[in-house]
């Protein structure tokens, strides 16, 4: 009972995928906020250049 205890506490084999869900989120916050700060200053842009062409 005491091994298997321990092989327990030291299986570390569920701790991949939690690091891989944490790197998962931080990647898509990071390309959402790029996403939209490239969005926004897109849009002005194209305003920009269909006011001058007209």
């Amino acid at each position: 009972m005491l091994g298997l205890i321990k092989h327990l506490w030291n299986d570390e084999s569920g701790q991949d995928i939690a690091e891989y869900a944490v790197m998962l989120a931080v990647i898509l916050v990071i390309v959402v906020g790029t996403i939209r700060l490239i969005g926004s200053r897109a849009d002005a842009v194209f305003s920009s250049v269909g006011s001058s062409i007209h």
